[in-house]
Formats: structure tokens, sequence, C-alpha cells
């Protein structure tokens, strides 16, 4: 199937400027004195690395730790109300859900504006940290794994009556729009990774008509293993749901799929396993104990998950090249991915089609 179907790219490179565009970098110094300017608060600022924003660990001692957010200046405000809105409608609606929670300036705005030295104007956030430990740093067993998709079940009843002027916002990283990034091949390496990227693509364009159909609610949208807090200690085991900044309203089975992908091996074998969900079933398992899925969304899952895979390696391929200096956060995860999309490749549109439902 031919990918120049005539599709609008609605988020290539000129629809995602605060994925595409440069923006001066706040320092810790010029964080401290944000924090305590807008929301009273004395502390030691810690960068954490981020794909667009500016966001940082702030340590008040006696006050407890934050976090502080200083968002791209080409986020629109609409959007970055639409977060803080979800996240206070979680609050209310599911408050033993461990999710962070938003703060007020002094002066009662949920979302202050700040004009940085670099001369940008940027809208500050101050939201809680949740300790723990990011799982893709750490290691899970299978009844962990179970937990995980109980707490996304969770999530999706609680936002299902949530809705919001920009829920309908398009994001990038949304697999929905995949076959709009197309544009983005050529920062794809010639020869094995292409092939099995286009691949990807095309066989994504085969279920995009059943996806279309699928039922959709606002979704967290990337419970990925890094956006996952986790204490071996505790009993929950999941501490902490953090970043919400690719919540959108979406397909349910999309949510679901990007959390399978994100629990696909590190490094794969081809010779010693059986296929990429051996883990991720775990997930699922939890998820289906709390939240149901037609016959339908679990066929169509695995190809989401493959087209997630596809998502990542046309936008981090792209934004390494524009950003050289952050590469190495940016293709963080890109590298085991190929070794994914390459075992999706190597096997039949039916096998993907029954790999949840056997």
């Amino acid at each position: 199937m031919s990918l120049k179907m005539g599709y609008k790219h609605q988020c290539g490179p000129a629809r995602v400027p605060e994925l595409s565009e440069a923006c001066h970098t706040v320092g810790t110094a010029e964080a401290e004195r944000i924090a305590e300017r807008l929301y009273g608060t004395r502390g030691s600022a810690t960068r954490f690395e981020t794909e667009k924003d500016d966001t940082f660990l702030l340590d008040c001692a006696a006050q407890g730790k934050f976090v502080l957010k200083i968002a791209h200046p080409s986020e629109r405000i609409e959007e970055l109300d639409f977060q803080v809105s979800l996240m206070r409608h979680l609050e209310q609606r599911a408050p033993d859900l461990p999710i962070p929670r938003t703060f007020r300036d002094v002066d009662g705005a949920d979302l202050p504006t700040v004009t940085t030295s670099g001369g940008e104007r940027r809208v500050a956030r101050l939201i809680t940290f949740l300790a723990g430990t990011p799982l893709d740093r750490t290691s899970c067993t299978a009844p962990q794994r179970e937990r995980i998709g109980e707490i996304l079940a969770k999530l999706r009843h609680s936002m299902a009556d949530f809705s919001h002027p920009a829920d309908d916002r398009t994001v990038a990283w949304d697999v929905t729009h995949l076959l709009d990034l197309t544009d983005l091949l050529s920062f794809i390496p010639e020869g094995g990774k292409r092939a099995w990227t286009v691949r990807a693509l095309e066989r994504f364009a085969e279920i995009k008509p059943k996806l279309d159909l699928c039922r959709r609610q606002v979704l967290h949208n990337d419970f990925n293993t890094s956006n996952l807090v986790v204490d071996h200690t505790n009993p929950q085991f999941l501490t902490g749901v953090i970043d919400f900044g690719d919540a959108v309203r979406t397909a349910i089975a999309v949510d679901v799929s990007t959390a399978l992908m994100n629990q696909m091996p590190k490094t794969f074998d081809h010779g010693n396993r059986r296929d990429l969900f051996d883990e991720a079933r775990d997930v699922l398992r939890g998820y289906l104990r709390h939240a149901e899925l037609t016959d339908e969304e679990l066929r169509l899952i695995p190809f989401l998950s493959m087209g997630r895979l596809a998502v990542r390696a046309l936008l981090t391929c792209w934004r390494a090249e524009i950003f050289p200096e952050n590469s190495r956060y940016i293709l963080r995860n890109t590298e085991a991915g190929w070794a994914h999309l390459e075992w999706f490749h190597s096997i039949s549109t039916a096998q993907i089609s029954d790999l949840l439902t056997r």
C-alpha cells in the first residue's frame, strides 16, 4: 500500500513548534528566583532532562520537594490549562490515585506567565514531587506489572467524564496521527531500519479505518516507564504517574497500546523469545480486571504498539538531527525499538492481529 495517500500533515514539523523550535534555556539560579517570586518557595533547583520544556526538582528543605515546570514558549495556554484541569479533575474524582497535585501562585493563578532572562514569555507551573524510582531505572515482577495495568484502567475510568475545549488537540506522539509523519521518513537511516519503519506505516494504514471507529475519551497517552514512579518497599509498588503533557482525547486502544509497548524488553534476542508481549501481557491482565476491551480493540492494540514504535523512530531521528546537543536524551529508547520493529516485520499481519486474542 502506498503511503502517498494525501494525508494532511497536521502534526508534521511545521505543526509542532514546541518539538522543532529551540528556546533559551532557563538556568537553575533563575528557576529558583522564579519559584520564590511566584510561589514563595525557597529552595535549591536541579534540572531534569526533558523533551521540550525546562523542568526542575526544587528542594525546599522543611517545605518539601516540588517540581517546577517552565513551558516551551510555543506551548498554547489553552493546552496547558487542559493539563491542569485534568489533574484537578483526577484529584477530585480519584484522590487515591498516585498523581501529582498542582499549586496556584501567590496571586491565585493556575498558569502564571514570566518573562525569562532570554526575553521569552513562558508559563510556569508548580506541582508536587512524587518520591520513588522511575521504572525505566529498575525492574519489576509479573504481579507488579499487573498493578501497573490496574492503575491504567482506574485512570481511564476516572477520566471518562472529563472534557475540555482543548482536549482534541493534535499531539504528535498520539499514534492516531502516525500517517501525518510520513514526511519524516528521510530522517530514518537507509536500509533495514527504514524498511521496517515503512512496513509499520503500511500496516498501520491498513487498520486505520478500524481505529477511526474505536471508542475515544481523554486519556494519559504516555504510560511509559519513565513516567511511572515505583517503590519496591511499598505494597502498592506504583507510587506515581507523572507527566500529563501528552494527555489527549484519543482511542482507548491507543492508551493501552502505548502502555504495552513500553513494557517491551530493552534487549531482544530473536532466537530465545516467544514474542515482544511476554511482559506486556501482565499489564493487560491487570488492566482487564478493572476495564473491558472489545475483541476489535484487542486485535488492533498490537498494530498500535507497532505504530507507536514507528512514531518514536520518526520523531526522535528527526529531532536528534535538529538538536544534536540533546541527541543522547532524545534517542535514549530508539535503539531498542529497531529490534522491535524488525520483529514485527518478520511476522505476518494475521499473527500480529492474534497476539493478544489467542
